[in-house]
């Protein structure tokens, strides 16, 4: 069992800390109060809900030896240590029980809107071709070697003692690098902290969290948190590189940040790296990329403008950080993609039947503009989706007026309603459409049940056709109320389709919806 004594604890965290009289053995971290037990230290901080130094007598109760919070408080009947910050404290905290284990590991963080799990998925295959043993911690989980350690229902960036948890399993395995995904919510609320970053890259900043964030302005100074920790990271056996976005407005306010080993990408030839020529194929994308290493010659099997975008990421940040070429070609040619983006599900039918992970405005126009390329000039692009409730309630019209604008036919539908009126979310995406003069029950249609919403898309479907389902990508469950209800898109629109093609086979729905 792993113990440490408190005074060593807080020295190795906090080392300019007043530490308390009392030197308790602590047995381990937590800032949920119910998960304490006897001998761990409970770390309280003003939450964006709830201030958790109300529970402070609740750990205590539970057998809390000390307690760490940002109010003055006097009187506890354990030691107690006053912070400036928090969640600050739980980050180092929790690195310093594991040992620091980010200093012995290069850690790639990744942030963006969009893209950040492609990015960071050819980037572990890239590292894994160019002879290293790596991690992922990503939206679809925490990835050792090929063990998935699960990290709850959509998260993307886990708490910071889990963080840290990983990161310990990770180096005890022997995984020498990290692909971290770094959410501006992980970035804002510092769960990513003291993970000592050898390399930051951003994909882009668009239309999304404003409704936690407050504005753009603020939503973009969280991004830039990710630039800011590489800078004050110590130096490591590896180069630091951080790489932007040129053509992303991120970019002025990025520049700089971290200007050592700066490295940009580009659709132009303004940047450090960019493509030369680009030849988009129905299974593989051909590009040929300058870069400041020499030029590349890459064969990807991802689709889209956006992938190549993607991949001049990932590709930025391995030869900037000084992975052989070869490993760097050998890794975008062998990635197949990331469960849930552009992800095709093939029984049989005349149509292309996608999935996709798009929930925000600017991701479901870019998917949506790739479904129109994939359509080609006969066919029609359809395409399902809803918007999440209790989330920034100004991009439904935005993702109706995109949809309006780029599919023939559209099917609103659930998304994670959560306490939200479901039918109040699908009225101001169905505004957003009928902005771009669609006309309901001709050119979209709102379908409360995901499954049937997919049916009734798929009964529209003609050859040659392409449909697209967004939103829920790889996730495994459908939030209604404060519920969340098994649930996998590409499960769900493989029995529509099998319905279609043999309705005499079709069986029992896989999943089992609320009818509200």
């Amino acid at each position: 069992m792993r113990t440490k004594r408190l005074h060593r604890l807080l020295q190795q965290a906090l080392p300019a800390i007043l530490l308390p009289a009392a030197n308790p053995l602590v047995t381990g971290i937590t800032a949920d109060s119910r998960q304490v037990q006897p001998g761990m230290l409970f770390v309280a901080f003003r939450g964006v809900m709830v201030d958790s130094h109300r529970f402070i007598s609740d750990a205590i109760r539970r057998g809390a030896a000390a307690v760490v919070g940002e109010q003055p408080l006097a009187g506890l009947p354990c030691p107690y240590t006053r912070v400036a910050n928090g969640r600050v404290a739980l980050a180092r905290l929790a690195a310093a029980w594991f040992d620091f284990p980010a200093r012995s590991l290069l850690i790639v963080g990744v942030t963006g809107t969009d893209g950040k799990t492609t990015t960071a998925t050819l980037l572990d295959t890239i590292l894994r071709t160019a002879g290293y043993r790596s991690g992922r911690i990503a939206t679809t989980g925490a990835h050792l070697e090929k063990q998935l350690l699960d990290t709850g229902f959509h998260v993307t960036t886990p708490n910071a003692p889990d963080v840290q948890h990983y990161l310990s399993q990770m180096r005890a395995a022997g995984v020498q690098a990290v692909v971290l995904e770094s959410t501006s919510h992980g970035l804002d609320q510092h769960r990513v902290d003291a993970c000592d970053f050898d390399a930051a890259v951003i994909t882009n900043v668009t239309h999304e969290h404003l409704d936690y964030h407050g504005s753009w302005e603020a939503y973009m100074a969280a991004k830039a948190r990710l630039f800011h920790l590489l800078a004050a990271a110590p130096a490591k056996s590896w180069p630091k590189v951080a790489v932007l976005n040129r053509d992303d407005r991120s970019f002025p306010y990025l520049d700089g940040i971290f200007s050592n080993r700066q490295w940009s990408y580009s659709w132009h030839d303004d940047a450090d790296v960019y493509p030369l020529a680009v030849q988009y194929g129905s299974a593989q994308t051909d590009v040929r990329l300058h870069t400041p290493w020499g030029d590349l010659a890459l064969h990807s099997q991802l689709l889209a403008d956006f992938n190549v975008e993607n991949v001049m990421a990932a590709v930025t940040v391995a030869l900037g950080l000084g992975l052989p070429s070869n490993a760097v070609v050998g890794g975008v040619a062998a990635f197949s993609g990331v469960e849930g983006r552009l992800q095709r599900i093939d029984r049989g039918q005349d149509f292309l039947a996608i999935v996709d992970f798009a929930h925000t405005p600017a991701s479901l126009r870019r998917v949506l503009r790739a479904g129109r390329a994939l359509a080609g000039e006969q066919g029609r692009l359809l395409v399902v989706f809803g918007s999440a409730g209790l989330r920034d309630h100004t991009k439904r019209q935005l993702m109706g007026e995109a949809a309006g604008e780029l599919a023939d036919l559209i099917f609103l539908t659930a998304e994670d309603p959560r306490t939200e009126s479901l039918a109040d979310i699908l009225a101001a995406i169905a505004g957003g459409v009928a902005t771009r003069g669609r006309q309901e029950g001709t050119d979209f249609w709102r379908i409360p049940d995901r499954q049937d919403a997919m049916m009734a898309a798929v009964a529209k479907a003609r050859p040659g056709d392409v449909l697209l389902v967004c939103g829920k990508g790889h996730e495994r469950s459908l939030c209604f109320g404060e519920t969340e209800y098994p649930w996998h898109d590409q499960e769900a629109l493989t029995y529509a389709l099998d319905c279609h093609l043999a309705p005499e086979r079709c069986g029992e729905r896989p999943f089992a919806l609320p009818t509200h």
